[in-house]
């Protein structure tokens, strides 16, 4: 209870007092995570939609391989995107390993599943109610999906955000190829565990709170700009 409650001190107090370098690393933290989210929903999205929208031979071995993608192991993506861009790897030129730039990579690679399944979930229930309508249409392929990814927005919205949630608690994969170098590389997850490694619970659970904190007021944020409740049909 001691450390619990120093923990909530500690973390009331690196707010108020403003500090530069717990600012820093939020800061990281949002651009990594953020980044990660619009690409991964860029890719998962309309591949979602594609897979509700589209027959073929192996579509649903497709889709039983992406739900199984889901639970890949983070530690396992970090360990491939390492071995991808270390310097005796294919990409090893572009210099990017411990850098936020592959940290963004691992992230894409670990939450472009769970969109891509959460969104075909919710486009083909969608497409089963308009099927008929946009085929009597004479609709092309690409009008239903963008027709279909308008009108599922909002369950699309949290697709996202199960990705954001996802991503902003990662540790292992970024651990790896980002190296958690100080001023550089070192996001909330990574800090919690440096702390929590030398010792320091009290400030381990002040980074917990304030990563706790930051991802309920992105949530609220976007529930807030996109009118997600207020604009529901029910």
């Amino acid at each position: 209870m001691g450390d619990l409650a120093n923990g909530m001190a500690q973390a009331f107090w690196l707010i108020i007092a403003l500090d530069a370098d717990l600012f820093e690393i939020i800061l990281l933290s949002l651009q990594v995570t953020l980044t990660a989210v619009l690409i991964a929903s860029g890719i998962g999205i309309p591949l979602g939609a594609w897979l509700a929208v589209n027959r073929f031979r192996f579509r649903r071995t497709t889709i039983a391989l992406l739900n199984a993608l889901m639970g890949m192991p983070p530690v396992v993506v970090g360990l491939i995107v390492y071995i991808m861009l270390s310097r005796s790897g294919p990409f090893g030129v572009l210099g990017l390993l411990f850098t936020p730039t592959a940290m963004i990579i691992a992230q894409v690679i670990i939450i472009t599943p769970l969109i891509a399944s959460i969104s075909h979930q919710a486009i083909r229930d969608l497409w089963a109610e308009y099927h008929d309508l946009l085929i009597s249409l004479n609709t092309s392929k690409w009008q239903r999906i963008c027709t279909l990814v308008m009108d599922a927005r909002r369950s699309l919205l949290t697709a996202s955000l199960a990705g954001f949630g996802r991503a902003i608690g990662e540790v292992g994969a970024i651990m790896i190829v980002g190296g958690n170098i100080d001023h550089v590389t070192r996001v909330l997850t990574t800090a919690i565990a440096l702390e929590t490694g030398k010792g320091d619970f009290a400030f381990a659970l002040a980074l917990g709170f304030i990563l706790i904190l930051l991802a309920i007021l992105i949530n609220l944020a976007i529930h807030s700009v996109t009118g997600t409740e207020r604009s529901s049909r029910w």
